[in-house]
């Protein structure tokens, strides 16, 4: 009796325990509910989906030059001995634009054409079998031996006749047709001097003559136009670096011509950066040297091949500008934007709202009060913001970051600030 009496005094004890710890549970859930429903919410920055214009672009530096330049060189060591031309003058093809002392360059180009013109001279008269005084010399030899053959044949004619009348002897007869044998030989020379007179072979001496003198005058109108420089094209004077007695090395850029109406800018773009370019897609040029100004252009010519440039592996595009007006200097450096791909009226969001997650995109959505992680496609995207082509709508509100640099988190309750 007294065993079963304890046992019945336990049980109630124990049972007392279970509901202690099962009240105690409860009031730590009400507690942390109450506790999560008044502690303060996290404040968080947003902004909402909107549609614009998102352009994908290609920055990059490059350097004004024109499109036809001509750069005179030191083709040799030496002084400058005049100068023809200003700074800004404009030139027309072939015009002087100065000269390298060489006292020699005349001398030896007049020499060299001197040279040629005598060998033309001489060429034409083997053509023409002799000189002019040659073949007024020819005609009354011509004349006389003609004079004479006739004579030979009407005397041998005459000496026949006799013959039969036998008032000559045979001999007298063989004499006047040896006469006529010697006529016919001086005649037949004569007029083959005056046809044949100079062999194929003189023919093509003189022939090669001409053409080495021909090279001679060539080489030395390059040594003279080496010492006596000029344009070969119309422009403007708009680089030069010498004056007067200057003393300037094999090399040395002397003056630069060109047409400064028609530029363009040689740009090197990042090897990752080279197959967005194509012909043709448009380009805006800026100049720290003009603020606020900006130039249009297109690829005119895109990268044909990669060089190394430093640790950089670079290739060099050329772009054609459209509306300069005397208003960007050459060799200016400038900054290149090109302009990839183009979309109009997308819905666009600021880059910093994108995240990334194994190889997924998404945003963090503000719904009721509370952060949902939404994933989204994105499209292009350019400095500042980014195309979503799926995902969100255009009255969504994006959550950009908490205003104390906390993390997000999906269903992170949150209060707004613009």
């Amino acid at each position: 009796m007294s065993t079963n009496a304890a046992t019945a005094t336990v049980r109630p004890r124990r049972l007392r325990g279970w509901r202690l710890a099962a009240l105690i549970v409860v009031v730590a859930l009400i507690a942390g509910a109450a506790y999560a429903s008044f502690r303060p919410k996290m404040k968080v920055q947003v902004v909402h989906a909107r549609f614009e214009d998102i352009e994908s672009t290609v920055s990059t530096q490059g350097m004004v030059a024109p499109v036809r330049d001509f750069p005179a060189r030191a083709n040799f060591t030496g002084q400058i001995e005049r100068i023809y031309v200003a700074l800004g003058q404009r030139v027309r093809p072939g015009q002087m634009l100065l000269q390298m002392k060489d006292q020699y360059a005349d001398p030896r180009l007049e020499n060299a054409q001197a040279s040629l013109r005598e060998a033309e001279v001489n060429q034409q008269n083997v053509l023409r079998n002799g000189s002019q005084e040659d073949r007024i010399g020819f005609g009354p030899d011509l004349a006389r031996a003609q004079a004479e053959h006739d004579q030979a044949e009407v005397s041998l004619r005459q000496v026949q006749e006799l013959l039969k009348r036998g008032s000559v002897s045979e001999a007298e007869v063989e004499s006047a047709a040896q006469r006529l044998r010697l006529a016919d030989a001086n005649l037949a020379a004569l007029q083959k001097r005056m046809t044949q007179r100079y062999s194929p072979e003189d023919v093509a001496s003189w022939k090669t003559r001409i053409a080495a003198d021909r090279a001679s005058v060539k080489a030395e109108r390059v040594s003279w136009a080496n010492a006596n420089i000029s344009t070969p094209i119309a422009g403007e004077v708009y680089l030069l670096g010498v004056h007067p007695y200057d003393f300037v090395p094999a090399g040395t850029d002397l003056v630069h011509v060109a047409d400064l109406s028609k530029l363009q800018v040689l740009a090197e773009f990042e090897e990752p950066d080279l197959t967005k370019l194509h012909e043709g897609e448009p380009v805006r040029i800026t100049w720290d040297g003009a603020p606020g100004k900006t130039w249009h252009g297109h690829i005119a010519i895109k990268p044909l091949a990669v060089t190394r440039m430093g640790p950089r592996r670079v290739g060099q595009c050329t772009i054609a500008l459209e509306d300069v007006k005397g208003d960007l200097p050459v060799n200016t450096n400038v900054a290149v934007l090109a302009v990839t791909e183009r979309h109009a009226h997308v819905l666009a969001v600021p880059r910093e709202a994108l995240h990334t997650e194994g190889g997924g995109s998404y945003v963090y959505r503000l719904d009721g009060g509370k952060v949902k992680k939404t994933p989204v496609v994105p499209g292009i995207a350019n400095a500042m913001n980014i195309e979503v082509l799926q995902g969100i709508r255009p009255e969504d509100t994006i959550v950009l970051h908490a205003a104390d640099d906390s993390p997000l988190t999906d269903g992170l309750r949150v209060t707004t600030r613009k």
